[in-house]
Formats: structure tokens, sequence, C-alpha cells
């Protein structure tokens, strides 16, 4: 049931990643109100896998000033939307230059459903081979390595690894294969 009503959206901002815009509500009480939201396009969030390792990437994030490591993931570009599959064999080739013999969807993340419609399908990548990466000119500085599975929860604990499409990923994973609890 949805307790509020959209009674008008006005456009913000747009760039090649992202769009904003307020809408103006009326909740279920009568009240008005107001929300500021940005939309993405559907993204993609892949594992990749293999023996026992995981691959992860790590790079600069502007908005909070820090490095940090993650899954590969992403969206199309100039906010295009394409078959989720499709992207997460773009994505993992792209960041990592891995491509995956099998690679099966095993969720979705609402990212952050507080202020984005941006939603994130979670595949497992397996039976990978090597290639070289073809990263965009934003991910310049990005790093990648393979991580034991127990170093990784490790990495968790301690707060190394922080991203929370990341921490989503490995519990859905978690969920998929029992044996990484």
């Amino acid at each position: 049931m949805v307790s509020i009503k959209r009674v008008s959206s006005t456009d913000i901002y747009a760039n090649p990643w992202l769009s904003l815009r307020e809408d103006e509500i009326v909740r279920a009480d009568g009240s008005p109100g107001i929300y500021s939201v940005i939309d993405k396009p559907a993204g993609v969030i892949v594992i990749p896998r293999d023996d026992g390792r995981l691959y992860l990437v790590e790079q600069f994030r502007y908005a909070v000033g820090a490095r940090r490591w993650e899954f590969p993931a992403g969206t199309a570009p100039d906010r295009q939307s394409l078959p989720p599959q499709e992207l997460a064999v773009r994505e993992l080739a792209e960041e990592t230059g891995l491509r995956a013999e099998a690679l099966i969807q095993i969720g979705s993340v609402d990212v952050a459903p507080g202020f984005s419609s941006q939603r994130q399908a979670v595949f497992l990548a397996e039976r990978l081979s090597p290639g070289p990466p073809a990263r965009e000119h934003e991910e310049q500085d990005m790093d990648a390595r393979w991580w034991p599975v127990a170093d990784v929860w490790a990495a968790v604990a301690s707060g190394q690894i922080c991203d929370a499409q990341t921490l989503a990923a490995l519990t859905l994973l978690s969920a998929f294969d029992s044996t990484l609890r």
C-alpha cells in the first residue's frame, strides 16, 4: 500500500551518471512534504570467485575522501539501460579484465532507498579467465587483487572493507553459499 502520493516533480540537475529531482508529496494523513530523489540507472555488482578467493577492486571515493575495497560494480554510460547480465559482463571486463564462463544472478540490492531509486543486480562470476582491464578515465587509480575468503571477512570485521554495496553483496553470497559463513 502506497502511503505517499506524488503531486508534482521538478528536475533539478542531471549529468551523464545521475539526475536529481524534487517531488512535492502528500502523506497518508494529508500533510504535504517534499522528497529529493537521485535517479540512477539500474546497475550491477559482480562477485568474482575462484578457488576460495574473491576478487576486489580498490579506488579513491571522492565523496568520502578515502580509498575503498569493493566488488566490481557500475552502470552503463550516459544513463543507458542495459540488460543486467550484459552489464555484468561489461563491468567485470572493464574493471578487472576477467571473463566469466558462469555468471549467476544471486540477488539484488536497493542501493540507498531513502534518497535514490537505484537498484543493482548482484552476480556471482565463476570459471574466470584473465584479460586486460579497460577502465574508464575515472577509474585510472584503481587497484585490484584476489583475497582469500577468510581475509575478506577479517577486513569486514576490522572496517577495512566498509562499502555498503559490497557488504550487501557479500551477505547475498553467504545466503547463496552457506560454506562462506
